[in-house]
């Protein structure tokens, strides 16, 4: 797993997740034509109580393409 700092919403945070997950986010950013961090913040304004890396992830596995 790794460790990673991202921005959103105008402060640094930071994301575990594993390396498959973290490729597959960025794809799924990429087809979107969108950086990383503005596919991050849509999560995060998203995900309820869940914390950032599990909402992350089950972004990943709902939005796989």
């Amino acid at each position: 797993m790794k460790k990673r700092s991202v921005k959103i919403a105008g402060h640094a945070t930071s994301i575990t997740m594993e390396d498959e997950f973290w490729d597959t986010l960025k794809s799924i950013a990429q087809k979107q034509s969108r950086p990383l961090a503005a596919l991050i913040t849509e999560i995060d304004a998203a995900r309820g109580e869940r914390n950032l890396s599990s909402a992350a992830r089950i972004y990943v596995l709902k939005n796989k393409l």
